[in-house]
């Protein structure tokens, strides 16, 4: 589990971490005073609870939940403040808690029991380089359909961009035209998925709409984005195989080429 604390008073930061620890013990926990701090370290790693001040600086705490939520649209939301007023529109956005200051341990732990988000309890590592695959726990996720497969690594391919279902067609069967029939077959293919990932305890790895579907980008251990995110030394793997059984995913490969090029010349530099 991974918990940050985000208040531009550092003493705020500092009383609430010790009483996270003594509550969960094995999660990470990293206290921030920045509201740009704060969206950094989103962007390069998996969030599962954010404890908010109301007011950060230039930011209201309602602006910075929705930055957070637009960067892992199930982390869950605590605001902690000391301003009672605010509480509406913290439940309009849909948050999980409300916390008002000083923060009692057992409200804390009260908040911490009723979550809106479930918290996954695996971890799932993600496959890019050479052929794909994806392991909870070390062990490989068996799909009930190719299709569903592939379906999950153009997902994964797309980088948390939401993507129709009409284009999802065109990936998997070539449609020029999305007919009934099509369009069934893409259906079937995406609820066949969603019950892989229901009954691995992964439900929330996808973000699905009526016409769109996307990859929680947030909750994977992926090669390929801890790249993109600045791990270079992950490109040791890449030996200019990227999903190799998919022909739509020969784009990403040359831009890997290419980025594994700039890396390689840097160091020869």
């Amino acid at each position: 589990m991974n918990i940050i604390v985000a208040d531009d008073e550092r003493l705020s930061v500092e009383y609430m971490l010790p009483l996270l620890r003594r509550l969960e013990p094995e999660a990470e926990i990293t206290g921030f005073t920045e509201a740009e701090d704060v969206f950094e370290y989103m962007e390069r790693n998996r969030v599962d609870i954010a404890f908010l001040d109301i007011e950060m600086g230039e930011y209201s705490g309602i602006e910075l939940a929705k930055r957070c939520i637009a960067l892992a649209p199930c982390v869950n939301i605590i605001f902690v403040t000391g301003h009672s007023e605010y509480t509406l529109d913290a439940f309009q956005l849909h948050v999980s808690g409300y916390l008002l200051k000083p923060v009692r341990s057992e409200d804390l732990q009260a908040e911490l029991e009723h979550l809106r988000h479930v918290i996954p309890r695996h971890h799932i590592r993600v496959q890019t380089f050479g052929f794909f695959e994806v392991f909870v726990d070390s062990v490989p996720l068996k799909f009930t359909r190719t299709k569903c497969k592939e379906c999950l690594a153009y997902l994964i391919d797309r980088r948390g961009a939401r993507v129709t279902y009409a284009d999802l067609a065109v990936i998997l069967w070539e449609a020029r035209t999305y007919d009934p029939s099509v369009q069934a077959n893409t259906q079937k293919v995406v609820s066949d998925l969603i019950k892989t990932l229901r009954e691995a305890n992964l439900e929330e790895l996808v973000i699905k709409s009526r016409q769109d579907i996307a990859i929680n980008r947030s909750l994977v251990d992926c090669d390929y984005y801890a790249v993109l995110d600045g791990d270079t030394s992950r490109l040791d793997a890449f030996m200019g195989e990227y999903m190799s059984k998919y022909s739509w995913a020969e784009y990403t490969v040359g831009e890997l080429v290419k980025l594994k090029e700039k890396v390689l010349g840097a160091d020869r530099g």
